[in-house]
């Protein structure tokens, strides 16, 4: 199989096929889930917690992303890689996105990166300048202390639409697939069901 484009993702789901992703951290977890057919390898911010042994996301550095994508790069040949962006990387101004973009692309070898939360403003930004970019909507872990801590988000009416809202204001921002982290299932079948671009679920029901 040759490597994963952004192009392959668009035409599974509108073929309506299933897309695998995981996170992985370095080049054993890349080589195993490369290994299980993962059309998708995430370096995620939680490796703060799982690696580094952080209570949290926020404490990481972009420098510290870097080579945690590096290793990841190094075992996974075929798998669309995203890098995620940091807590503080691109909430100072949008040409501060773009540059840790840039970075996470140029340095890391990252496909893609992956931000969260309802900035379209930063999506579009980032996709202008030739950075293919995944949303977060849902339980975002950076903000989690806003959240009310690590708790499902969307449960009422209102917060359910203001989601929905999110996702697809990110697709409009040129988004190239979503993920949606502990929201109800209904409410991201409604997302999954609204948007052409591929949805990830992570504690988001079938």
């Amino acid at each position: 199989m040759g490597k994963v484009t952004i192009p392959n993702l668009l035409d599974m789901k509108k073929k309506g096929e299933k897309i695998a992703m995981v996170t992985a951290y370095d080049y054993s977890g890349a080589v195993i889930a490369e290994k299980a057919g993962m059309e998708m390898i995430l370096v995620g911010d939680s490796l703060a917690m799982t690696m580094l042994g952080h209570e949290g996301t926020v404490a990481l550095t972009t420098d510290e992303m870097i080579h945690h994508v590096k290793a990841v790069m190094m075992g996974a040949k075929t798998s669309l890689v995203i890098g995620d962006m940091v807590f503080g990387s691109y909430n100072e101004s949008l040409a501060q996105a773009v540059a840790t973009g840039n970075r996470l692309m140029k340095e890391g070898g990252c496909d893609a990166v992956k931000l969260e939360g309802g900035r379209p403003d930063v999506v579009r930004a980032l996709v202008h300048a030739g950075i293919p970019v995944q949303g977060h909507v849902g339980l975002t872990p950076q903000t989690a202390s806003q959240l009310g801590g690590f708790r499902v988000q969307g449960k009422n009416l209102d917060a359910a639409m203001k989601i929905v809202n999110e996702a697809r204001s990110l697709e409009d921002a040129g988004a190239f697939s979503i993920v949606l982290e502990c929201v109800p299932e209904e409410v991201a079948r409604i997302i999954t069901e609204t948007l052409s671009i591929p949805t990830i679920g992570i504690g988001a029901g079938r």
